[in-house]
């Protein structure tokens, strides 16, 4: 199945790789300290007086510096790509007669402006990933403060996702519900 959250795995990975050389800088020090290691002598400077670095060092030092910069650029940016990646989805059963082809969002548009319209809901977005022989379905749905969730998920499991599926075709839908809730409320009655 397509992952849902795909920067959760770049998380990750950059998270041990900055443990991994935290863990080895930690053991070089301990090591260099305790005269285990003899690159370095324990009663040495840590940084060599200024005119002895040659001039390529600070080369080194501010492209090493602009890199890591730019990869931490990169990795705050994944953060904000949220939605999974959507594909357009190909109906045929006899390629010579033709083919059908469904954009994930014009399947999707008109579910989400269904679940709209459930109470205490006030706003939805859905994003439908993977193939047609792998889909998953990822549904944000932004509740009013007095928004009853046990109702909000029963229409959807009883009345709205069954009809998605029927649409679709498809026997099983895998589906993703998060609930957020909105600084709005209900109309009330006195």
């Amino acid at each position: 199945m397509t992952s849902l959250n795909r920067p959760a795995r770049l998380n990750r990975t950059l998270l041990v790789l900055f443990g991994l050389v935290l863990l080895a800088a930690g053991g070089f020090t301990l090591g260099t300290h305790f005269g285990r290691v003899d690159v370095l002598k324990p009663d040495s400077a840590l940084v060599p007086p200024v005119g002895t670095v040659p001039a390529w060092a600070f080369y080194v030092a501010a492209l090493t510096a602009v890199l890591a910069g730019l990869l931490l650029l990169r990795w705050l940016l994944a953060q904000l790509a949220r939605k999974p990646k959507t594909h357009t989805w190909r109906f045929e059963t006899d390629p010579t007669r033709g083919t059908t082809r469904l954009a994930a969002n014009t399947a999707t548009t008109p579910f989400a402006d269904e679940v709209k319209t459930y109470p205490g809901v006030h706003d939805a977005h859905a994003t439908l990933a993977g193939t047609r022989g792998d889909p998953a379905l990822a549904l944000v749905v932004r509740v009013e403060q007095d928004g009853d969730l046990t109702a909000i998920r029963h229409r959807l499991d009883t009345v709205g996702l069954p009809r998605l599926r029927q649409a679709l075709d498809l026997g099983e839908l895998p589906v993703t519900v998060e609930f957020r809730f909105s600084t709005k409320t209900g109309a009330r009655a006195l």
